[in-house]
């Protein structure tokens, strides 16, 4: 899908999230029309629907690990397909209404992720404080900047306080340095980004039956055929307890001989498989590809084999 004038998208707002910024480095989005969404499961529904081209919303973050909101939403109802992938440096500032004295803090608003990523420095230089849950980082910014007397200050982005004129208590605030939240453009199920050479694809693989060696079962069909994965993570179903699906980056694109038997792969031990999108690496890294499990391998294989049943 290309970025026009006449493309829409939405993304988890308010305006000035690190997530508009990732979609504002979609060549193309800066043009297009961009509506906030309040929710993960808003700016997706809202894809389903029709009523926007794509969605642009976090699935990892460097120190956090997947972003859960994301992977349920993803994993249920109608299909999806994941477009591209960006990858944001995150840098947070503490900021409140002008007047405000930093040892007047007491509760401070952010999302959930953020304040993970800033709790040793919150311990370490706001005494006591309270965290206050907020959708996102840039809500809890315009929450101050709307008087909300709820909290004292917000843990968010330099844009928005900036945007909003808000006082900057303490910059860069994160307790670990260089810390990157990977974001994904999710779109409907008719476009399959073509292989770059330097991919990615992603899947939901339900657990279809609980035993010893299941989760071996899964990993097989991957090492089997030389394909590595950059993350696996185990997530619960909901239905009941000890229910569980595996959400899995794997390096390579289902174009690849390799990737595309280990789904078959898959399909035959997880009928349930749903395969949520190949598209090129943001980091636009290739994989080390072992000769044995190139496509000329897989190639050569089934020519072999099909001479084999040729002459039958």
């Amino acid at each position: 899908m290309t970025p026009s004038e006449t493309s829409s998208y939405t993304y988890l707002g308010p305006e000035g999230t690190f997530t508009e910024a990732a979609l504002l480095q979609v060549p193309g989005a800066g043009a297009a029309r961009r509506v906030p969404a309040s929710t993960v499961g808003a700016a997706l529904d809202a894809v389903r629907s029709g009523a926007v081209d794509a969605a642009m919303v976090p699935i990892e973050n460097s120190v956090e690990g997947g972003v859960s909101a994301t992977l349920d939403a993803i994993a249920v109802g109608e299909p999806l397909r994941i477009l591209r992938e960006e990858l944001v440096p995150i840098t947070f500032v503490l900021a409140a209404r002008h007047g405000t004295a930093l040892d007047a803090v007491r509760r401070i608003a952010t999302h959930g992720h953020a304040w993970a990523q800033c709790r040793n420095w919150v311990d370490a230089h706001v005494l006591a404080a309270e965290y206050f849950p907020a959708s996102s980082t840039a809500a809890a910014a315009y929450g101050l900047a709307d008087g909300d007397g709820s909290y004292d200050a917000a843990i968010c982005s330099p844009l928005v306080a900036e945007r909003l004129q808000l006082s900057v208590l303490a910059m860069d605030i994160g307790d670990i340095t260089d810390a990157v939240t990977r974001f994904v453009l999710v779109g409907r199920p008719d476009v399959l980004p073509p292989r770059t050479g330097a991919d990615k694809t992603t899947l939901v693989i339900p657990l279809p039956e609980d035993h010893p060696g299941a989760l071996m079962q899964i990993l097989d069909q991957f090492a089997a055929r030389g394909v590595n994965l950059s993350r696996i993570e185990s997530r619960p179903t909901g239905q009941f307890l000890g229910d569980y699906f595996f959400s899995v980056d794997a390096d390579g694109h289902v174009g690849d001989a390799r990737v595309a038997d280990a789904l078959k792969g898959l399909h035959r031990i997880s009928p349930g498989l749903r395969f949520l999108g190949s598209y090129a690496r943001a980091d636009r890294r290739s994989p080390e590809v072992e000769r044995h499990t190139s496509d000329d391998a897989f190639g050569a294989a089934d020519a072999w084999l099909g001479g084999i049943l040729g002459n039958r």
